[in-house]
């Protein structure tokens, strides 16, 4: 068990009537505890604030990724379709469609001046046989293409109407085509 304090002597004693023997003193411990609690309330708040700026960074990075996934799809459809269409037998198929005919042999310019090789006129290969139209159809009276007796155009040797009126596009007419030798080789545009 405990004794009882011994009295104080000297300087001790007087250090003791300056102080209240009443046990400690509750006020000078408010100030350290509404400390400690501020300090711990301001940390658990800027902790919410984090977390919740974390996940709002998450919710936009999923949103960027799945935007990114949508893009680099349509970036790659867009691709394909643009790969489809640049093969050669596409390419061929849609210049047929625009009318364009496959050239002849080229003719290419020396430094000099001098032509090498002899070009040749890219000529249209014969139409396909297309089919009649049914007595059905009506055909339009406007369009001179529709038929051999809307403009009276005079027909090749297949016995259809030829796209000039009177002279057949696979056969040049020498007379009117001017010689290689004379005249310069023709140009692409483009090339």
């Amino acid at each position: 068990m405990s004794k009882p304090a011994a009295p104080l002597k000297g300087r001790a004693a007087r250090l003791a009537r300056l102080m209240p023997s009443t046990g400690p003193s509750s006020a000078a411990r408010t100030p350290f505890v509404l400390l400690v609690v501020l300090l711990l309330g301001g940390g658990l708040i800027t902790l919410l604030l984090l977390n919740s700026a974390l996940n709002e960074g998450s919710f936009r990075l999923s949103e960027l990724k799945r935007d990114t996934t949508e893009l680099t799809d349509e970036q790659q459809a867009l691709q394909h379709d643009v790969d489809s269409r640049s093969q050669p037998d596409a390419l061929e198929k849609r210049a047929r469609e625009l009318g364009m005919v496959p050239g002849g042999n080229p003719a290419f310019l020396n430094p000099d001046g001098t032509v090498r090789g002899k070009p040749t006129e890219a000529t249209a290969p014969p139409p396909s046989p297309s089919p009649t139209p049914s007595p059905s159809t009506s055909a339009d009276p406007e369009d001179p293409a529709a038929g051999p007796s809307a403009s009276g155009a005079s027909a090749g040797p297949s016995g259809s109407p030829s796209p000039s009126g009177s002279v057949s596009a696979t056969t040049p007419d020498p007379a009117a085509a001017p010689s290689a030798e004379n005249s310069p080789p023709p140009t692409s545009p483009g090339r």
